[in-house]
């Protein structure tokens, strides 16, 4: 039996530490150039100051060309250092993103069903936006160390003139940044909120994508789309409100920057009037004080960014620290062949269900409750966990729970009724991996020549998402032909010929037959044809086998089955 994944979590702060770690070198040369930007934009003032209080002692045209070069020279350094130090963030952030999305994809895209309470559409916007926002992480410490080098050169600069102006830069940006945390902390939670919500109103246009059609048949598709309109508004009601939140975060932070700027201005223009500190001082402190707000906007908005990344990374710890629902085994087949063995599996509506599949034997199941035929296809699909059912399912004469996910998606191929149809062509949906050899016989067999015949393009037809471009019937026979493509020693077909009409199911059902010849099968289905075709057929009624016989014999002297199959 398999036991539960019990590797050690990853919650958020991990997360973090993680990216910050596998990026410390483009991080440090980011934080040294990003300093360096930011020490060249505090010396232009500060140069600009000192040039005023020489100029106007020694007045000298020697003395003013090397104040141009100097100027020079701080210009050069604060545009190399930007770029390049942007350069390096950019491109380390726009990697660490890349690497959770893989992750997270990786997590939701695993053959073992996670045990997380999340949709794909929810899945799919923590793999692209929260991904994004977490990476983030990377452009924000250097970023904010060097707004904080920026304040710390301004407010030595400012107290070497005089030292109630260092204070007065030093004290003033502590106060606001303890006004500014309370808010980030609020952006974080709201953030965090909003993106569950778009998330939610995301998987709800996938699901309502996927049953359009369906919506329409019943008219079910007005009620639909209020569902939708409804978490769509929540989702643009809690975005509304991040962003007034935001909004008040920066108005905050401007406000309070800008009236810091102006009581240094003010306290210099005050010692300057009373002779505490000469005409160079001055004009280094108002420039200063103009200059600082550029690095305090950023040191403020930091705390915001790191908030936002923190709950975005706590968004992707839900789908990273989900362990699967089991974890599978690691053996492969006993043996060569195809025997399938169900012995006395109880699961949902399953009750003792026992039977066995000889290697090479084509049997059909005809299920008298539809319920009863998913619920077996999920078990043999491996999409039930072993230890969720009574019971055991051998493949190749090993438990299904000891077989790895690989091996048993090599050794038997379960096809639902209703496959997925991907963007691409007709060949790359019937051979995804390029690698079958059957690709002709099989496009045969499911009667698709018709649909190759009918473009000139042939198996290279364009097909769009979800086959939206094909026919139910259409769609229907393509997937049956990736299942024959796929030459799977076990064959497990749910339902394969019910958009199709009565001649083309006939003559499927003749060509599946003669293709799988020697091959395990088993096709679960009402339809007389694909019955009629089995070397024999089981009846499944209320979860256990009630009868068992070729199709004929069955219809001959079996009322019920005559009642449930014939058409």
């Amino acid at each position: 039996m398999t036991t539960p994944d019990t590797r050690r979590p990853r919650p958020a702060s991990d997360i973090l530490r993680t990216a910050l770690r596998r990026n410390r070198g483009a991080m440090i040369w980011g934080t040294v150039l990003m300093g360096l930007y930011q020490a060249g934009e505090t010396a232009f003032p500060i140069a600009l100051g000192l040039i005023v209080e020489h100029t106007m002692r020694e007045r000298s045209l020697g003395s003013l060309g090397l104040s141009i070069a100097a100027l020079a020279v701080i210009i050069t350094t604060v545009s190399l250092s930007w770029r390049f130090g942007m350069r390096i963030l950019q491109k380390a952030n726009t990697t660490e993103a890349h690497r959770w999305r893989v992750k997270v994809a990786a997590c939701g895209l695993q053959p073992v069903a996670r045990d997380v309470d999340l949709k794909s559409g929810e899945i799919l916007t923590i793999a692209t936006e929260d991904a994004d926002q977490t990476a983030d992480i990377i452009e924000v410490v250097p970023l904010l160390i060097s707004s904080l080098v920026a304040v710390v050169v301004a407010a030595v600069a400012l107290g070497l003139a005089d030292i109630r102006l260092g204070l007065l830069v030093i004290v003033g940006t502590a106060a606001i940044m303890s006004v500014l945390s309370v808010l980030s902390r609020r952006i974080g939670s709201s953030t965090q909120e909003q993106q569950a919500r778009v998330a939610r109103a995301g998987a709800k246009v996938a699901d309502l994508i996927t049953g359009l059609r369906p919506l329409h048949g019943f008219g079910g598709n007005h009620a639909a789309f209020r569902s939708y309109r409804k978490v769509s508004t929540e989702a643009k009601l809690q975005a509304v409100t991040v962003a007034k939140v935001n909004g008040a975060y920066a108005g905050t932070a401007l406000a309070l920057n800008a009236v810091l700027a102006g009581a240094v201005t003010l306290t210099a223009g005050w010692l300057a009037f009373d002779g505490q500190i000469n005409i160079g001082e001055l004009v280094m402190a108002v420039g200063l004080a103009q200059f600082i707000m550029e690095p305090l906007r950023l040191f403020s908005e930091m705390p915001k960014y790191v908030m936002i990344a923190r709950a975005s990374a706590e968004r992707m710890a839900l789908v990273l620290t989900a362990p699967p629902v089991t974890t599978p085994g690691s053996e492969h087949p006993a043996a060569a062949g195809g025997n399938l063995e169900i012995d006395c599996v109880r699961y949902g509506t399953l009750r003792d269900l026992k039977f066995t599949v000889a290697a090479g034997e084509f049997v059909a199941i005809a299920a008298y409750q539809p319920r009863a035929a998913a619920d077996l296809a999920s078990v043999l699909a491996a999409n039930v966990p072993p230890d969720a059912y009574e019971g055991a399912v051998r493949v190749a004469g090993r438990e299904l729970g000891e077989l790895s996910v690989e091996a048993v998606r090599a050794h038997m191929l379960v096809n639902p009724y209703d496959g997925e149809i991907f963007a691409g062509t007709l060949r790359t949906n019937i051979d995804p991996s390029g690698t079958s050899r059957t690709v002709p016989e099989a496009v045969k067999a499911s009667m698709l020549t018709d649909v190759v015949a009918l473009h000139r393009d042939g198996l290279d037809y364009g097909v769009r998402d979800r086959g939206a471009n094909l026919s139910g019937g259409q769609r229907q026979r393509l997937s049956l032909a990736r299942a024959l493509a796929a030459d799977s020693e076990v064959l497990v077909l749910h339902d394969p010929t019910t958009a199709v009409d009565a001649v083309t199911e006939q003559l499927i059902a003749r060509n599946v037959a003669k293709l799988r010849r020697g091959r395990t099968t088993v096709v679960i289905t009402s339809s007389p044809a694909l019955l009629d075709v089995a070397d024999r057929v089981l009846v499944l009624d209320e979860g256990v086998v009630t009868a068992e016989d070729t199709h004929r014999n069955l219809l001959a002297g079996d009322a019920d089955y005559c009642l449930a199959v014939a058409r």
